[in-house]
Order: structure tokens, then C-alpha cells, then sequence
């Protein structure tokens, strides 16, 4: 062997990044495996190859019979078992078994050799071990492929459309890698054409006979998360952190950011200047809408936040079954609900809640007219009555009906659940109302003055009402009289009929023929008049 090839391996290993002595070994074992296939080719053979010059020595391994025979029963006893044909049916017979020059190597001293090196492998035996050594390399280089993309599972990459059908789509990530972008995680509203470059996640890198098969994905959440890293420098330095992602690919996202340094908007870092970061990743995904919200470790504002861009007017939240019920204004119903309830879906990904949403009108119908005062079936929320007319919508805590709040804790010195009773007491007094050890003389003087400003405002509240009814009576009764004169002609000829009536009654009282006769022509005069009467 000359030195052209050593060479040539050392060519081989900086194009390949493939080491020189892998390449050597395999040289070895091809031209072992050369020399077998010569005729009259020795039972058990070793080549020494010399890295540096390229020369290399053939050497016959004789083994004693008893040591040939000790290793033959060994290499039995490690094949399997014998398998049964499936073409043929038939139970197939194991080959007869072959030391391993692993084997023979740790008996080296019991062992003589022989140099038996042929003049000329041939034109066969130089095939063969081309065959081999490019057979290695494709194993290394398959084995470094592996190796380099197995543990970059959820990295972004950047890759050249080669090829896309209705099946899949390959990506080229760099000379002789290739990537698969399987129908499953293609975005529908995509094109991918030749040429394109795209941005994608590996989702999975699994081994093969073929080598490694690389797969990507357009549709999964860590792509968002990675174009953010990429745009956003805040997220990348770990000061901005995306702790959920809810996706619906081509249509709408939402994310949930949370701030770890004092100062910084985790939503205005993502946005960016005039919304230039958030415009580049809406960029990258094709137009797909996304909704950035401040995480929140109270379940009902991070629910509320999480239906942007709907109002959200109330959230009752229920934690043993992890529903909340979300109340909305009536026109903010469809938006919170969104086209075939995807906002609303989206929502419970990002929150990990079952959210129901209801207008007020459908709630407060709902709603039975409870007086949430005296003996009542307590269904462990809050009896608290806001301002509003409505119960407080929190849980209330153990061995109590109100929640920890002490103004709702106060209550429970009260007669009512009305919060309106504490007025304007100072936060101290209420602090005393809802210990349940605080001097009991303290507690009975706040009650008693709270109890009577409460009663106070009533009245006043009652009496102000009262005037008020007044006055809208009376300009009830001036409006009346005023579209009772709006028409002097008609009101006079009113009167004028009413007067006559009263006469002719007072006549009719008489019975004498003169007055009947009178009462006749009177009827034949007043006929008229009383006809004006009536129209009037």
C-alpha cells in the first residue's frame, strides 16, 4: 500500500470530520476481510496496518486445539437460538459458529502467527475493500448526524425548502442534512415552496438503517416560544419568562409572560417599539394573531386577562373543580366567546381552567331572588352582599361563611350581610370587627353606631325617594292641567253642558206637566249642547 493512501484518509477526515484512525480501522477489517475471500486464505488471520506509511502485514493466527476448541464452545453457546424460516416454514440451522478476533485477542501469548501476506490482492479484493471503507464512512457520518441533532429536540432552526408533496416536505438544514416536515405539522393556510426558507422546531430525532430521520414542526407551541427568544432580548437574558402557550396554528395564540426583574413590562418587552417585535414573529407565522398576557397567580384575574380582548365585568372562581364562571357585559358576550367559541377555548389551554361565560342578563337571571339575610342554605361562597346586590363571588374560608376579607369577616358581628352597614368605618374598627378575639365592649359600641348610621341612611334614602315622588306628582297633575286648557273653546262649551245638565235635573224633580212639557223642549235644545258635551 502506498502513501497515496494515507492521503486520502487524511483528505477523507477533514472533508468528512470523520478521525483518520476510524478510517484506518476500517481499512483494516476491509483488507481482513479481502484476504478471507484470496483462495487458500489462512482459517484465522490478523492485518497490521501501519497509520503512518500505509504498509500493512497479513499474519496467520495458529491456536492450539484445545484453546481452538474452548473458544468454538464458547461462540456456540452465545448464538441464538435457532429461528424458524418464514418463507419456507422450515427451522433454520445455525451457522457454524466463528471466533471473533475480540475472543482470540486476551490469548495472545498461547498464540503463534505466521506471516502469510499475498503478493496481490487482485482486482476482488480491492473491491471489496472499497465497499468497506465506504460502508464505514457512511456509518460515521450517519453516527455523527445522530449524535449532533439528537439532544436539539425543541431548537428552532433554519432550513431551504428541497422538496413538498401532499405526504410531507423536506428541509434542508445544511449540506447532506435533511429534515421532515410531515403533513401533520403543517400549517393549512402554508404554502411551502422550493427555495422558501422556513423556520421550524425538531420535535423528534430518532436512528436508522437510512441514518437519522430529523422531524420538524410548524404547528407546535415551542415554535412561539422560540421566534419570542430570538426577537425579544429580554426573554433571552431569563428576565422576561413565557410560562404557557395556547395555540390554534394559522388562526390565533395566546401567551402568558411573567417579568422576574423589578421595572421591566413582561407585555411591553414582547410587543416591542411600536409593536416591532411581536410584528416580526406575527411575520414569521404568516399572519397568525396573538394575544400577550400578564400571568397572574390569582386564578380569577389570570382567567379574566386570559379572554382579552373581551371585558370582563366578574369571575367566580371554583377551586375543588377548577371552573371558573366568567360574567361579561351583554354586548361583550360574542367577543369573549369568539368565532366557534375559539377565544374562549384558548383561554382554558392558557389557564388550565374550565372557563363558562355568561352575559349579566343570563346570570342575573339565573340568579334566584335570595335575601341573603337570616337562616339560608350556606353552599360555601361568601354571604358577603355587595353594594351592587350581589354576593361576593369568592370561596369562603374554613369555619366561616365569608371570605378572608375583614371587611366580609366584619359581617359576621351583623344581623345582615349587607356590606353597605359598615359605612365609612375607619379600616381599624372593621380590623377589631373581624377578630374573633377583640374586647367585646369595643365590638358592641362599633356595631351600635354602625347599626344606627345604617338606619340613619335608610331614612334619608326613604325621605329623599319621598320627594322625589312628590314632585313627579306634581308635575304629573301640571301637565294634565295644562292639556286641559289647551283648547279654551272646547273647555267652555264642556262647562256650559255640565251647567245645563244640573238644571234639567232640578226641573225633572218637579213632575208637573210644565215641566215635562219644559223638560221636552229643553231635550229638543239641549240635544245639541249635550252633543258638544261629549265631543269635548
Amino acid at each position: 500500500m502506498s502513501k497515496e493512501i494515507v492521503d486520502a484518509v487524511k483528505a477523507l477526515e477533514q472533508e468528512k470530520g470523520i478521525s483518520a484512525d476510524k478510517l484506518m480501522d476500517a481499512l483494516e477489517d476491509a483488507l481482513l476481510s479481502a484476504y478471507k475471500k484470496t483462495p487458500g486464505a489462512a482459517k484465522y488471520a490478523r492485518v497490521d496496518l501501519d497509520h503512518e506509511t500505509g504498509d500493512f502485514r497479513v499474519f496467520e493466527l495458529i491456536l492450539p486445539p484445545e484453546l481452538e476448541e474452548k473458544l468454538l464452545a464458547e461462540a456456540a453457546e452465545a448464538q441464538e437460538e435457532p429461528e424458524i424460516d418464514p418463507e419456507t416454514g422450515e427451522m433454520r440451522e445455525p451457522e457454524d459458529p466463528e471466533l471473533d478476533p475480540e475472543m482470540i485477542a486476551p490469548y495472545e501469548d498461547q498464540i503463534t502467527t505466521r506471516d502469510v501476506t499475498p503478493d496481490d490482492f487482485g482486482r476482488i479484493a480491492a473491491q471489496t475493500a472499497k465497499q468497506v471503507v465506504l460502508q464505514r464512512i457512511r456509518e460515521a457520518e450517519r453516527q455523527m448526524m445522530y449524535d449532533e441533532y439528537q439532544d436539539r429536540v425543541g431548537e428552532l432552526i433554519t432550513g431551504i425548502i428541497q422538496q413538498s408533496d401532499k405526504r410531507y416536505t423536506l428541509v434542508q438544514l445544511r449540506e447532506r442534512v435533511e429534515a421532515l416536515l410531515p403533513k401533520s405539522e403543517q400549517v393549512y393556510n402554508e404554502r411551502y415552496d422550493h427555495g422558501m426558507r422556513v423556520k421550524a422546531v425538531i420535535t423528534d430525532v430518532s436512528d436508522s438503517t437510512k441514518g437519522p430521520a430529523i422531524v420538524v414542526s410548524r404547528r407546535s407551541p415551542e415554535l412561539i416560544k422560540s421566534l419570542f427568544e430570538l426577537e425579544v432580548p429580554e426573554i433571552a437574558d431569563r428576565l422576561v419568562e413565557i410560562v404557557g402557550v395556547a395555540r390554534e396554528p394559522g388562526y390565533r395564540s395566546k401567551i402568558a409572560v411573567v417579568s422576574h426583574a423589578d421595572g421591566v413590562d413582561p407585555v411591553g418587552a414582547c410587543v416591542g417599539p411600536r409593536g416591532s417585535r411581536v410584528r416580526m414573529v406575527v411575520s414569521e407565522l404568516r399572519g397568525e394573531k396573538i394575544d400577550i398576557i400578564p400571568y397572574n397567580e390569582e386564578p380569577a384575574r389570570f382567567v379574566a386577562k386570559a379572554l382579552s380582548p373581551a371585558r370582563v365585568r366578574e369571575v367566580i372562581v371554583d377551586d375543588e373543580e377548577r371552573q371558573a364562571t366568567v360574567i361579561v357585559p351583554d354586548d361583550q358576550l360574542s367577543l369573549a366567546i369568539g368565532r366557534d367559541g375559539q377565544n374562549a377555548r384558548l383561554a382554558a389551554r392558557l389557564t388550565g381552567w374550565r372557563v363558562d361565560i355568561k352575559s349579566e342578563t343570563e346570570f342575573a337571571s339565573e340568579e334566584t331572588d335570595v335575601e341573603y339575610e337570616g337562616e339560608e342554605t350556606f353552599d360555601g361562597r361568601c354571604m358577603a352582599v355587595l353594594s351592587n346586590g350581589r354576593r361576593c363571588p369568592n370561596a369562603a374560608i374554613p369555619s366561616s361563611t365569608y371570605c378572608g376579607l375583614p371587611q366580609h369577616q366584619a359581617l359576621s358581628r351583623f344581623d345582615t350581610s349587607q356590606v353597605a352597614i359598615l359605612g365609612d368605618l375607619p379600616d381599624a374598627e372593621v380590623a377589631i370587627l373581624a377578630d374573633p378575639d377583640a374586647d367585646q365592649g369595643q365590638v358592641d359600641e362599633i356595631v351600635a353606631r354602625a347599626a344606627a348610621n345604617f338606619v340613619e341612611e335608610a331614612e334619608e334614602v326613604a325621605a329623599e325617594e319621598s320627594v322625589v315622588d312628590e314632585i313627579v306628582d306634581e308635575a304629573i297633575a301640571e301637565e294634565e292641567a295644562e292639556e286641559a286648557v289647551e283648547d279654551p273653546v272646547e273647555a267652555e262649551l264642556a262647562e256650559e253642558a255640565a251647567d245645563e245638565a244640573a238644571t234639567e235635573a232640578e226641573e225633572g224633580t218637579n213632575g208637573t206637566a210644565e215641566s215635562a212639557s219644559a223638560d221636552g223642549a229643553t231635550e229638543d235644545a239641549g240635544e245639541p249642547v249635550a252633543e258638544e258635551a261629549e265631543q269635548a
